[in-house]
């Protein structure tokens, strides 16, 4: 959904905006607002979310965040995973995690929701991945598929329930095939 302002804001106007649920984006000038997740994309999140951490985590080489506001080369937006390297993550004047991250992510993953534009989602990792980020994942739920995005190449579409999924070099021991990711979907 579009939200269109009385007159068009500026990223920093966008940013003074109280924050919304579910988030807005702010991308090539418009408003956004995001899709409510569903249970899938919910389900999909909180497991990807918990398992690179597992990795990451312990190990103080990478963090993940779910629903996280990324705001850098003129846009804001809110991956469904954003996965930092450790000594990539902001830090406040206290040395604890910034509230505020005006930098793009080492790892994107987006949840493909029923509703949702796949073309507005690729453009967000696209545009990461033009920024810096090292992998950007496309999860399509409703056909069971992953696009994996690496940096300068062709996209790969991984749908056979065997395929090992790419993971960012940050956290090369999470080990996940397409058919353990979709297979979260059951009880």
């Amino acid at each position: 959904m579009v939200k269109s302002p009385t007159k068009p804001l500026t990223l920093e106007e966008f940013l003074k905006l109280p924050e919304t649920k579910p988030s807005l984006e702010y991308i090539n000038g418009q408003i956004i607002q995001k899709p409510m997740p569903q249970g899938k994309h919910s389900k999909l999140q909180g497991k990807l979310v918990t398992g690179i951490n597992e990795v990451g985590e312990s190990r103080k080489i990478a963090l993940a965040f779910p629903e996280l506001r990324c705001t850098f080369g003129g846009r804001s937006i809110v991956p469904d995973v954003a996965v930092f390297a450790w000594e990539r993550i902001p830090l406040d004047e206290g040395g604890d995690i910034a509230n505020v991250f005006n930098t793009y992510p080492d790892w994107t993953i987006e949840i493909l929701s029923p509703d949702q534009s796949q073309t507005k989602v690729t453009g967000n990792i696209l545009h990461c991945l033009k920024h810096g980020s090292r992998l950007g994942w496309l999860i399509d739920p409703g056909d069971r598929s992953v696009l994996v995005y690496p940096p300068k190449q062709q996209p790969e579409l991984l749908q056979e329930s065997q395929e090992i999924l790419p993971v960012s070099d940050l956290v090369s021991d999470f080990k996940l095939t397409v058919g353990q990711l979709f297979g979260w979907f059951k009880l």
